[in-house]
């Protein structure tokens, strides 16, 4: 049965006169269609909807924090997309409302979503209890699109308590990602090879929990050993901040095993850093962050879109491309240029 807060009948995308206050209630009302709105007028490039962006959230901000944010990520091959519908069905299963923010590698032609993640998660998708958003990477780093946290609080204001956050890879780019989520979930396959230590000390170092996937057939033993191996793997990383001793188990999408276990590590943690004070911690951190990023964004966008200084940047971009000024006193000039205009 539908959860009357997810309805998808009280908003008409056709609409255009609809103002932002209209969005922002529709969306609370657990509105998809209206969510799926909101988070497009947030991914927009468009100058003219940078303060409808802004209001939008604005309003939306204080029914925002409740949800267990979930960061998951894994080597190529691993089967993300397969885990995420099989772990979002048993979260729902639990009676949570879980959403999906897929982060897709961009074509280099057109920018847009190459792997169109909704459609590897043709079940979860259709689940009224649930929402799946991909989105295109672009030339963002860090593992997750640019406007990803601002989905995020739209995800939350719309009721859905686990928010879940699939990153485009695994790799030392993923620690932008940590900077998101509450709980962060490495998978890995048995038998993955030494070619990817490499990668995956950077991101073992960070994870909260680790799933071996594709545990079942002939392949139920060598996973069971990889776990192993990974169990003593941790003991040699630094010390987890919150005191937390990350979690290592096996799981199957295809046989659908192992999400249970998933799902109890995730409420040991949450019960575990509340505890501790590192819940609290953390969520500040989150905010310490993105504000730090948003401001970096900000000035930058000012730098690019003001008429005076966009003239000083094209002039100092010709000095630097004719080899008559160095990149780091161009920047300076650009900055001392900057501090001139807010003063």
């Amino acid at each position: 049965m539908l959860n009357p807060k997810f309805s998808k009948e009280s908003w008409n995308p056709k609409r255009k006169d609809m103002d932002v206050d209209q969005l922002a209630s529709s969306i609370l009302k657990g509105d998809i269609v209206a969510l799926s709105r909101g988070i497009t007028l947030i991914e927009s490039k468009r100058i003219a909807d940078s303060e409808k962006k802004n209001e939008l959230l604005s309003i939306l901000f204080p029914h925002t924090g409740q949800s267990y944010r979930i960061g998951i990520t894994g080597v190529p091959g691993v089967g993300k997309s397969t885990f995420i519908e099989q772990f979002g069905l048993a979260a729902i299963e639990k009676n949570h409302k879980v959403a999906v923010l897929s982060i897709d590698p961009s074509s280099a032609k057109s920018g847009g979503s190459i792997l169109g993640d909704k459609t590897r998660m043709n079940e979860l998708s259709k689940h009224p209890m649930a929402y799946v958003r991909p989105t295109a990477s672009g030339q963002h780093l860090g593992g997750v699109a640019q406007r990803t946290r601002e989905s995020m609080l739209l995800c939350e204001a719309a009721g859905f308590d686990f928010v879940i956050i699939e990153t485009v890879g695994v790799g030392q780019s993923e620690i932008e990602a940590m900077q998101l989520t509450d709980f962060f979930l490495l998978l890995m396959l048995a038998g993955a090879g030494d070619e990817l230590q490499g990668i995956k000390r950077g991101i073992m170092e960070t994870a909260d929990a680790i799933a071996i996937t594709k545990a079942d057939g002939n392949n139920v033993q060598n996973a069971k050993n990889a776990a192993q191996e990974y169990r003593r793997a941790l003991h040699l990383m630094p010390p987890h901040e919150g005191e937390w001793i990350p979690k290592v188990g096996t799981t199957s999408s295809l046989e659908k095993k192992g999400m249970n276990d998933v799902l109890k590590w995730l409420y040991l943690y949450k019960e575990h850093c509340q505890n501790n004070g590192y819940w609290t911690k953390k969520r500040v951190d989150q905010a310490h962050y993105w504000f730090n990023k948003h401001l970096q964004e900000q000035m930058l966008y000012k730098l690019q879109h003001h008429p005076e200084l966009q003239k000083q940047l094209q002039n100092t971009k010709e000095e630097v491309s004719n080899l008559n000024l160095d990149p780091f006193r161009a920047a300076e000039r650009l900055l001392g240029a900057l501090r001139m205009d807010i003063y």
